[in-house]
């Protein structure tokens, strides 16, 4: 169990298990509190689905050593990779693999970034979590490039513009002024011409990620500097001192180019005709993820509001918060939700969710659900959106969420 949250999960866990035996019939849903003798039938489900799901991935690597199309970035063969490096009988010794690491680190450029011509954050860092994860002594030189390359794109008043000087190139550029900035501390795309460096959720997320299974101390001053940007993207008005800011606890996309706040499911305006921005699933898991890499506690009142959030939005149907704005929206990055809830229940350590509903035990859940999504291939496939039409990158999504699910119900 993860030490940060062992008392408080112990206590947690205990009442929410004792309250759903009491009133819960354990046949009345296959999501409520999971009997220890149904342990070993759920290994070997989300085993079996697991294992379909990589074969179907092993089977579209091409003969270059990668997994992604001519023109896709070489962060979908680090989510493939780092899919395969999760299972005990693989490593950067398997000859697939290591044809598939030396592939991708073709892309690694002299000062660290691991990418092509675009999403420099968003392939760097996954590239580097999936080093992390290989636990490969030889990549480290490779790792602590790519750790300070990720640094250098994080913003702050010490930012460069990309471009110098008083021209065209340079008109629109972003800089941050100082703390106080809604840019401070995120990371964005990569680059500072409007609109490709801004930072997002979406970005820094995967950059903290990074850099903490790098091994970078929740103390170090990057991480330190996201807690304000994390702050500043939540839906929690006690803590966030931008003027959208609502009392959810949820969390939006970023600041947007002109600092006003965006978010994917859209804005409202209150009763008062105040301007507010919704909250939605993937961002909000997001959120709550790294808040607890960036070392806040369940004590937090940051972390209470985004896990409140959850509880009070607990869904595998869609993305919530999407349908709010458009119903045509709700399957949007729906596999990108999956794989972002995975990995953070894993790290919020409570096995069981206190949801609207009841109980619901989150690993059986998903477990189910991506039961009844893979295809007899043992693909996944979601929407155009996003990319999510490519079942190389929705494969590898859903592989890592069971992953993270499989680990949990190993400790628990």
């Amino acid at each position: 169990m993860k030490s940060w949250a062992r008392i408080v999960c112990a206590a947690a866990c205990l009442n929410v298990v004792g309250s759903a035996m009491a009133e819960v019939p354990t046949v009345a849903s296959p999501h409520v509190v999971t009997p220890p003798e149904t342990r070993a039938v759920l290994n070997d489900k989300v085993q079996a689905i697991i294992d379909k799901g990589l074969a179907f991935l092993r089977s579209k690597q091409n003969e270059s050593g990668n997994w992604q199309g001519e023109n896709d970035p070489p962060a979908i063969t680090a989510l493939v990779l780092r899919a395969f490096v999760h299972e005990k009988k693989y490593n950067t010794k398997t000859d697939f693999i290591a044809k598939g690491f030396e592939a991708m680190l073709k892309d690694q450029r002299m000062d660290g970034g691991i990418y092509r011509d675009l999403l420099a954050t968003y392939n760097t860092s996954i590239a580097l979590a999936t080093m992390a994860d290989a636990n490969d002594p030889t990549l480290k030189p490779r790792m602590d490039a790519a750790v300070e390359y990720l640094k250098d794109l994080q913003w702050t008043p010490e930012t460069k513009p990309e471009f110098e000087g008083e021209n065209e190139q340079n008109k629109g550029q972003q800089v941050v002024k100082g703390e106080d900035d809604p840019f401070f501390g995120g990371w964005g795309y990569g680059g500072r011409s409007r609109g490709a460096g801004r930072p997002d959720l979406s970005n820094a997320h995967m950059a903290l990620e990074a850099l903490r299974k790098a091994g970078v101390d929740e103390s170090d001053p990057a991480i330190q500097r996201a807690i304000d940007f994390l702050t500043r993207v939540q839906n929690f008005d006690p803590t966030n001192d931008q003027s959208w800011a609502g009392t959810d606890g949820g969390f939006v996309y970023g600041p947007a180019d002109d600092r006003n706040g965006e978010s994917m499911a859209g804005e409202y305006k209150d009763e008062n005709g105040k301007r507010m921005l919704r909250s939605y699933g993937s961002m909000t898991y997001a959120g709550l993820k790294s808040f607890i890499y960036a070392g806040l506690t369940k004590e937090d009142p940051r972390v209470q509001a985004a896990y409140g959030w959850i509880t009070s939005n607990w869904t595998l149907d869609e993305n919530p918060g999407l349908a709010t704005n458009d119903p045509e929206m709700k399957m949007n990055g729906y596999y990108y939700y999956l794989h972002t809830l995975g990995r953070t229940m894993n790290l919020f350590d409570e096995p069981i969710v206190a949801t609207k509903s009841g109980p619901i035990d989150w690993r059986v859940a998903l477990i189910e659900k991506a039961s009844t999504l893979q295809h007899e291939d043992g693909s996944f496939v979601g929407v155009k959106k996003w990319q999510e039409d490519n079942p190389i990158l929705v494969t590898a999504f859903v592989v890592l969420a069971l992953q993270e699910a499989r680990e949990d119900l190993g400790e628990h």
